[in-house]
């Protein structure tokens, strides 16, 4: 039908002629107009500004001959010999070429082959985006990127020496003290210290960039808490258990470092007999944008309600002020079988919780 119309419009060639050249003159990209043999019928206006050429030395020439031989393109040449007889069509094909007075460009192709009826000439229409700018600014972009990282590299790594002389040097300095308080002072120090190098290594680990994996981060964390405070010598296991869940780096280092502390707080307090048999589960699950992390254990435990006192210790007043940046609420559970401490995050509806394994 639409066919029939364009007929019954352009009932003379020349009709036809002049609103085909009207369209291609007013195309902003450049577009030259080819004939079977790549000799150019016409071009736009914006290809004769953007390439400095004029009508009288474009038209009639063959493409590869055009600006003494600017556009005898390899790759255009595949694009014009090979892929347009065979397809027919052909979108986004990129080219770099060094134009004269333009320099080194970068061309997005666009190719069509026309075919007309009654007639085996055909015509081919190639239109040219200059897009060297875009890919400048994507080379630029990928290059800041990689010393982005370069230099978060060296952050962690001068981060992680810090915190290993820090440790290392409270521990002197607790060996050599006279005061058993001050010796337990430091050595507790020294666990913090070491509890923070952990979890940092971790979420560096796990892309501290991005989004992070909930549940196999915190079996990892716990991987690292089981070597570095139980060891061999302990008959103690650790645990983790969840369902996944994802968060921000700054999220996960507030739960990373708030497991540490309630590790640390079971080891000591529920467990304070080097040679006492135990278990410490730490479980995190998810309802939607609502979670729970819990830590557990089996031991003597602090008494019911610790996290709720105005006065505390230091490892409880750390747990209840990164709960609150995390707007989640702390809450203790004591009886004969052990202690929970929980943070929930808004109301939170447990689901049953999938173990993961750990070495």
């Amino acid at each position: 039908m639409q066919q029939k119309i364009l007929r019954e419009q352009f009932t003379a060639i020349s009709d036809a002629w002049t609103l085909a050249k009207g369209i291609v003159e007013t195309v902003r990209e450049p577009v030259l107009v080819l004939d079977k043999d790549l000799r150019v019928i016409t071009a736009s206006r914006s290809f004769y500004s953007g390439f400095k050429v004029s009508p009288e030395d474009t038209q009639g020439q063959l493409l590869y001959a055009l600006g003494d031989g600017q556009w005898d393109i390899p790759k255009l040449r595949v694009l014009l010999e090979k892929i347009i007889p065979e397809k027919g069509v052909m979108e986004g094909y990129e080219v770099e070429h060094e134009f004269p007075n333009l320099g080194q460009r970068t061309m997005c192709l666009n190719a069509r082959q026309v075919f007309y009826e009654g007639s085996a000439n055909t015509t081919i229409l190639l239109g040219m985006e200059d897009i060297t700018d875009r890919r400048n600014l994507e080379r630029e972009k990928d290059e800041l990127l990689l010393q982005k990282e370069v230099l978060f590299e060296e952050l962690q790594h001068r981060v992680a020496n810090s915190l290993q002389i820090i440790a290392s040097i409270l521990l002197m300095k607790a060996r050599n003290v006279q005061s058993e308080e001050t010796r337990l002072h430091l050595r507790d120090a020294h666990k913090r210290v070491l509890s923070i190098a952990a979890v940092q290594k971790q979420l560096h680990a796990s892309g501290a960039n991005g989004s992070i994996e909930i549940t196999p981060y915190l079996a990892r964390l716990c991987e690292t808490l089981a070597i570095s405070m139980i060891g061999d010598s302990r008959p103690i296991s650790l645990k983790v258990v969840g369902e996944g869940g994802r968060a921000t780096s700054r999220q996960a280092e507030s739960l990373g470092l708030i497991v540490t502390e309630l590790v640390m707080n079971a080891l000591k307090h529920a467990f304070p007999y080097e040679k006492a048999e135990g278990q410490i589960i730490v479980a995190y699950d998810v309802a939607g944008t609502d979670w729970k992390l819990s830590v557990s254990d089996n031991g003597m435990g602090k008494p019911r309600g610790v996290f709720g006192r105005g006065k505390s210790g230091l490892g409880t007043g750390i747990v209840k002020a990164l709960s609150h940046q995390l707007e989640a609420q702390v809450a203790t559970e004591a009886g004969p079988d052990g202690t929970t401490v929980s943070i929930t995050h808004a109301t939170f509806r447990a689901k049953p919780a999938q173990t993961v394994q750990m070495a």
